[in-house]
């Protein structure tokens, strides 16, 4: 059974920091790419950042280039999600997703965590 845990998330004062965690297990986490992607209230979810699976090649939407780091941990089975320079508008619930980016939008599936809360404000 796919297990993915986010954790790290919270409330931060525009300008700070917070990192994710996606703890993953029931699956050989190596083997696939990884991704997040968040949802604000009232709008459609959106993709953030992905991970090939050696953690070579990192990907992000426009909103997170610059600002947001995706890596991973292959030895203890964990993807992490450095948010800096964050912004009220970042202020969204955050997943942790098994595989990469599929379809513009992304949709919620088994391949998904619970999600995280983050709340950007002063």
């Amino acid at each position: 059974e796919v297990r993915l845990v986010e954790s790290g998330g919270g409330m931060v004062q525009p300008g700070g920091s917070l990192r994710l965690s996606c703890a993953a297990s029931g699956f050989t986490f190596s083997s696939y790419d990884m991704s997040w992607a968040r949802q604000a209230p009232g709008k459609q979810p959106e993709w953030v950042s992905a991970i090939t699976r050696e953690g070579r090649t990192p990907y992000h939407a426009n909103f997170a280039r610059g600002r947001f780091t995706i890596s991973r941990d292959n030895i203890n089975n964990i993807l992490y999600l450095q948010m800096d320079h964050l912004q009220e508008e970042d202020t969204a619930v955050y997943y942790c997703k098994r595989g990469g980016w599929v379809g513009l939008v992304p949709v919620r599936d088994a391949d998904w965590g619970q999600g995280t809360q983050v709340t950007v404000s002063s």
